[in-house]
């Protein structure tokens, strides 16, 4: 039996917590509402199903029951990735920890080329979060999965006692489904192709330093958080050959790059003058000593292509609107394999490692 009616249709929900129409707004999560209980149960009637609203999340059965037959018709091969989330601090410019999950997730499947279709959310929750703020947060991940067309079909919630965890952590689990012909790994870069990336570099960790105050720093920098697979499925559009794709999260372009040079045995040389960065994250960076080339993103992936379709391909992605900044910042040698050398703006070149260690922990 066909149920189309499952699958996601990116509108928004109407439906609103009845916590927002509360006048009691310090309402807090107490270890009742993770015994399993009535407690428990009134929190996801009252947040959750309301927040994410759809129909199998309604039937609050254990696991989401999904028709083989709808999956089908997007492609031939299931793809599923998992990420928790346990940002500081929850808000931040541009966006918070429930918009960060469900974008970073469906990241996660689109750069495997899939049309992402179904997330699960896990929530781990602090005593004495507010519930306030726990409904604005699961409200923000139904707007992402909405903007994204994907949707929130199961979840599990617990409730850690105080001081066990800080306020509240994320996990997304999701599932999507490769068209047939697309085959793109990180063991297949090739000598001579072009490496792409779709925007400015370093905002999702600059703007996580400055929120958290640690420095008497004023920016504008926002985070970059925002779903790319409508921009992949128009770069597969003009180059169905993409070699690699990842999206350049904790470690920044320095270590993706480090790890697709490995997995391909290849020699990438990037050019310090073409990387896109913002000259308040590029100050931001020479005032704190810290290296771009390792800040987090949120919103940014680096693709490996041939070289003859490159110019294309970034023509087309500048017309996208997550993809204005794009720019060919490299290109792929046969040596020295396994390297990654950046040519300087001073005129020399020097090896980019792998991150070691963490410039910002828990950005994402």
């Amino acid at each position: 039996m066909s149920h189309p009616s499952l699958l996601p249709s990116g509108e928004a929900s109407s439906k609103v917590s009845p916590l927002l129409q509360s006048a009691d707004n310090d309402q807090r999560i107490t270890l009742a509402h993770g015994s399993g209980g009535k407690t428990m149960r009134e929190l996801i009637q009252n947040v959750l199903v309301p927040a994410f609203d759809n129909s199998i999340l309604e039937a609050l059965e254990d696991q989401a029951t999904i028709p083989l037959g709808e999956l089908l018709k997007y492609g031939d091969r299931l793809v599923f990735t998992t990420d928790s989330y346990v940002v500081d601090p929850l808000f931040f410019p541009g966006g918070n920890i429930g918009e960060l999950a469900v974008n970073g997730t469906v990241n996660d499947l689109a750069v495997s080329g899939a049309r992402p279709l179904f997330l699960s959310c896990g929530l781990v929750m602090e005593e004495g979060l507010s519930l306030k703020t726990l409904t604005h947060i699961v409200e923000s991940m139904k707007q992402a999965a909405d903007r994204a067309g994907v949707t929130i079909v199961t979840g599990d919630t617990k409730v850690v006692e105080r001081g066990s965890a800080d306020k509240l952590f994320i996990n997304t689990t999701g599932i999507g489904v490769i068209r047939e012909g697309v085959s793109i790994a990180s063991t297949k870069a090739q000598w001579g192709d072009a490496i792409i990336t779709n925007g400015c570099i370093g905002d999702h960790g600059v703007a996580i330093l400055l929120a958290r105050n640690d420095m008497a720093l004023e920016s504008t920098v926002q985070s970059d958080t925002q779903p790319l697979h409508d921009l992949v499925s128009c770069m597969l559009k003009v180059c169905p050959d993409i070699h690699c794709l990842r999206d350049v999260t904790r470690g920044g372009l320095g270590t993706v790059l480090n790890e697709l040079a490995s997995a391909s045995n290849v020699g990438m040389y990037v050019k310090e003058s073409h990387l896109p960065i913002r000259e308040s994250v590029r100050g931001a960076c020479e005032i704190l000593g810290l290296d771009p080339l390792y800040l987090a993103n949120e919103g940014k992936i680096v693709a490996v292509v041939p070289s003859e379709k490159a110019h294309e391909l970034i023509e087309a992605m500048r017309q996208h609107p997550m993809g204005q900044g794009s720019a060919i910042i490299g290109t792929v040698k046969e040596s020295p394999a396994g390297t990654v050398m950046l040519s300087t703006t001073l005129g020399g070149t020097r090896i980019v490692d792998a991150l070691v260690g963490d410039q910002l922990p828990r950005i994402c």
